[in-house]
């Protein structure tokens, strides 16, 4: 931000004197803003994120810069390629318009701040008071990031205990709430020198649908009980997969690329060779990046990210899955005692004869419905389209071929093989 900038952005967040010190050089700088360490009045350090100026229209701006090019390119991608696309770019416009509003970021600190008190994970407290849609005032905190190796090692830190708080923390926040931070990036990410995971910047908070948190708990549990036909089912559940995907095919090849990231005698290097050929192989198998997902995947990649600066084969499947599978039983909020598990029988029983009697009353009347998920009605309307669009086709052929020997006798040998050709693809048309 230039000078001229940072003292219009300063004037319009802070009409009073509201700091003892402010220290113009920021600390931190990315897209939407920067951060620099202020003082208040009684001393209290604070770290302080100005929006940048102008930054609004510059996201818009942005935004239909890339719908155009996406509009543009779009004749080039399959049809899942472009649901994907959509989804990246949809989930990206709505969330960084709501980034560059600093009162929703307030918002966010202060829900999750509440949500996770007892998680153990440090978060800044706002100053309220000083709090703007362009400023945000909160405590400072101590702490070096979570890449830092030499400040790990000074501190004597293990990092296997880290990342194991740091994939506790995301199995709470993903499988148990279905409310978590989606920037979890190395500068949002820190640690004290008691070895406290602290998390920074709240502008990217995002909630999963219940559907789809139960889905990512199928996906984990077929994963770690080896049952891909589960694994599978979860994906279509999640949208990863699409719903007509081959469910053989896509078991084959979840098998094929567990066997290689779970395999201990494996360098990272041939891990990733082998993966690539497997996925070559697979390139025009049905995958899918619906919106729900975008941010989840987000995530798990940035964690498995965090965990190669350390660990060499770091993946999710050889070190994360495990951590996983013990957080399972509160994820599916599993009863650990038989007592519990009699209990819970005992009463859902009355509401089970419910649900049966009226289920019996409906199919005696013939008003039973069937319903249909999101990615099954996807699948239909995308081939009602391909076939309804084929007879389309042979129906303009055969029309534009009477039309032209009605408007000029003398094309009738075009007309013939226009309607013939329009014959002929509906002969075809499976």
């Amino acid at each position: 931000m230039s000078k001229s900038d940072f003292e219009d952005v300063f004037k319009e967040s802070f009409k009073q004197e509201c700091f003892k010190k402010f220290e113009n050089e920021p600390i931190a700088s990315a897209s939407i803003g920067q951060v620099h360490i202020a003082y208040l009045q009684d001393d209290t350090k604070v770290a302080v994120k100005l929006r940048r100026k102008n930054i609004e229209k510059q996201v818009r701006v942005d935004i239909k810069i890339l719908n155009f090019f996406n509009k543009l390119f779009r004749p080039l991608f399959s049809y899942y390629t472009k649901n994907s696309i959509d989804a990246v770019i949809n989930e990206f416009s709505s969330m960084i318009k709501d980034e560059t509003n600093l009162t929703i970021e307030l918002e966010n600190l202060k829900k999750f701040s509440t949500t996770y008190k007892d998680s153990g994970v440090l978060f800044p407290k706002p100053f309220e008071e000083f709090c703007s849609s362009s400023a945000i005032v909160m405590s400072f905190m101590d702490g070096f990031r979570f890449d830092d190796k030499t400040s790990l090692e000074k501190y004597d830190i293990d990092f296997k205990q880290i990342i194991s708080k740091l994939v506790n923390f995301y199995t709470e926040q993903m499988l148990i709430n279905g409310y978590f931070h989606a920037d979890p990036h190395p500068g949002n990410l820190l640690v004290n020198a008691n070895g406290e995971l602290i998390l920074l910047d709240f502008g990217m908070v995002k909630n999963i649908p219940n559907d789809s948190r139960v889905a990512i708990i199928e996906l984990i549990d077929g994963a770690n009980r080896g049952d891909f036909e589960t694994f599978v089912r979860a994906n279509k559940k999640l949208g990863t997969i699409s719903y007509e995907a081959p469910e053989t095919l896509m078991v084959e090849f979840s098998q094929k690329m567990f066997d290689i990231f779970s395999n201990d005698n494996l360098s990272s290097e041939s891990m990733q060779k082998l993966a690539f050929e497997v996925l070559e192989s697979t390139r025009d198998l049905p995958f899918k990046l619906p919106s729900d997902a975008v941010y989840i995947l987000r995530v798990s990649t940035i964690i498995e990210g965090l965990g190669t600066t350390y660990i060499e084969n770091f993946n999710g499947v050889k070190d994360i899955l495990p951590i996983l599978k013990d957080n399972l039983p509160k994820a599916l909020g599993v009863k650990t005692t038989i007592s519990q598990i009699v209990l819970d029988e005992l009463e859902s029983f009355p509401k089970f004869i419910k649900n049966l009697k009226q289920l019996v009353a409906k199919g005696s009347k013939g008003e039973l419905e069937v319903q249909i998920n999101k990615e099954q009605l996807e699948f239909i309307k995308k081939d009602l389209k391909e076939y309804f669009g084929s007879y389309l086709k042979s129906l303009s052929f055969i029309l534009f071929g009477i039309f032209l020997i009605f408007y000029d006798e003398s094309l009738k040998n075009l007309a013939l093989i226009l309607v013939s050709l329009g014959f002929i693809r509906v002969w075809f048309i499976k």
